[in-house]
């Protein structure tokens, strides 16, 4: 039979585990996979585990067979094998074989292309490591496998969670991806405190000496605590439900109150429907990373309210809904929701979502949807100033073609202010300029006329005005200039000598002489 268990294969990198995993895998059992990475790459494998009922390697085993060359056959739970194996191609085929057996885990590898050196399997913990900061990379897949975890993207997690798993449940990489992560190790704290996040949970954990933190790029803030919290009309719902109790008095489970913060009530809707949404107005567009829940609250002994899956939407100004797809799907992605009305649980957004509206539409719940919600991320300015970890930076052509054309946009950069400020600047100068070489281009236009006057027989009152030249009648801008009054004559001397108030000029320049 099949004897392929857990398995997550990306371009890039991937995880492969026999069946049952970490259980006894089945007797007589077949197991062939063929992985590979980019062309023009190597093929990078680690074995993370192996343990298999056979000294011999006869009846039960696992080969790596590359273009040339046969890595194996490994068996056994003592035998040494290889913690890195750097093939000469780029793909290579795994086989797993079994006979009749009482015991045995199987196995357990992770691979990345060449150009993740530092790949690390889904089992490293962070106590494995000395340094107080280091840089590794996660394969695709970790999320599923067993292993426990401990704290929080907040105060950190114990050392001796699991690093890939725990990155997962930070929102650091996604699971479909894997990625790079860095860490730095701090001294213990006395509690940690879990939560589900990313389809994680993490278990409270208590004293140790280390814990770890990852970095991150920080856009993970409230967004309703940064804007203080956002009037009644830019938090909107389909229905909202009305209660009235046994003692008369009317409950509204109205949008106003879906915010974390605020205590009481959440929202919940009036019919049972996944047509049922929750709608959120931020004012302006943002960079939207992630989104906690709860249901009806645990302060609502009364009520078991909560909304098991959700989907989202988002747009913009003027434009059409969308819906938040799988990284490498053209499907919309369903969230994991709550499983009670108490717990909070988080999901982050890879890519993350920029758009100024969002929507959340309930897909399952237990008894009635109800919710009450918390969006995280920042400011478009904020996103673009700071470090840009690799889980957002842009896919590869491959991948972008999996995301489809809709999805691109969701991690398009969004112009700057800076930018905003330089094309109103441009604004203001441009017509200042235009202004100013009219004006040069009016006074030249006024010599020539005074020139074609003097050939028909017009002569001046005053000798410096010949001498200098009309250029030096005309007004030099921005610079402050004495005023000379002098007379123009006609011979025609009936008519009454008028006078003109000129402005001379100091710069040589502009000093012509008249022709």
């Amino acid at each position: 039979g099949d004897g392929c268990g857990h398995m997550v294969m990306y371009q890039d990198s991937g995880t492969l585990a026999s069946k049952n995993y970490p259980g006894t895998y089945p007797n007589y059992t077949l197991c062939e996979k063929k992985i590979q990475v980019p062309s023009g790459k190597r093929l990078i494998l680690k074995i993370g585990d192996l343990d298999i009922e056979s000294q011999k390697c006869e009846s039960s085993y696992l080969t790596i067979q590359s273009s040339s060359t046969l890595h194996g056959p490994y068996c056994g739970n003592v035998m040494p094998v290889p913690k890195e194996i750097i093939l000469d191609s780029n793909e290579a085929t795994i086989h797993f074989e079994s006979g009749s057996h009482v015991s045995g885990r199987g196995f357990l590898l992770s691979y990345a292309s060449s150009d993740h050196p530092d790949l690390i399997t889904c089992l490293e913990r962070a106590n494995h490591y000395t340094k107080t900061e280091y840089s590794r990379y996660c394969p695709a897949g970790c999320r599923d496998i067993a292993g426990d975890i401990s704290g929080n993207i907040g105060e950190g997690y114990r050392d001796t969670s699991l690093l890939c798993k725990s990155a997962i449940h930070a929102g650091v990489i996604a699971d479909e991806l894997g990625g790079q992560i860095s860490v730095t190790q701090q001294k213990g704290i006395s509690r940690y405190e879990g939560g589900v996040a990313n389809g994680v949970p993490s278990h409270d954990g208590s004293l140790s000496d280390k814990r770890f933190i990852f970095t991150s790029n920080g856009c993970n803030k409230s967004l309703s605590l940064e804007e203080g919290f956002l009037s009644k009309s830019q938090v909107t719902a389909s229905s909202y439900w009305e209660e009235t109790n046994e003692f008369g008095q009317l409950f509204q489970w109205s949008p106003d109150k879906a915010w974390l913060q605020v205590p009481g009530l959440a929202w919940a809707s009036n019919h049972s429907s996944n047509r049922e949404w929750l709608e959120i107005d931020l004012g302006e567009k943002k960079r939207i990373t992630g989104i906690k829940t709860t249901g009806s609250g645990s302060t609502m002994l009364n009520f078991n309210f909560y909304v098991k899956t959700f989907t989202m939407n988002f747009r913009n100004n003027n434009s059409k809904w969308r819906t938040y797809k799988g990284i490498l799907s053209n499907e919309e992605k369903v969230f994991q929701g709550n499983s009670n009305p108490g717990d909070m649980v988080r999901n982050n957004f890879i890519p993350p979502i920029v758009a100024r509206y969002v929507r959340i539409i309930p897909q399952t719940w237990n008894q009635r949807i109800a919710l009450k919600l918390e969006l995280m991320g920042c400011r478009i300015m904020q996103a673009n100033s700071s470090f840009t970890h690799s889980m957002w930076q842009k896919p590869s052509q491959s991948t972008e073609t999996s995301l489809g054309k809709e999805d691109k946009t969701v991690t398009e950069p969004i112009p700057s202010e800076e930018t905003n400020l330089g094309l109103k600047l441009t604004a203001i100068i441009v017509p200042i300029l235009i202004v100013l070489c009219l004006f040069l281009f009016s006074g030249i236009c006024i010599c020539a006329a005074l020139r074609r006057r003097e050939a028909k027989g017009l002569s001046y009152g005053l000798s410096s005005a010949q001498k200098s030249g009309c250029w030096k009648q005309i007004k030099q801008p921005f610079t402050r200039h004495q005023s000379t009054e002098f007379t123009i004559s006609y011979n025609n001397e009936k008519e009454t000598p008028q006078k003109l108030d000129l402005v001379t000029s100091d710069m040589a320049d502009y000093q012509q002489p008249l022709m």
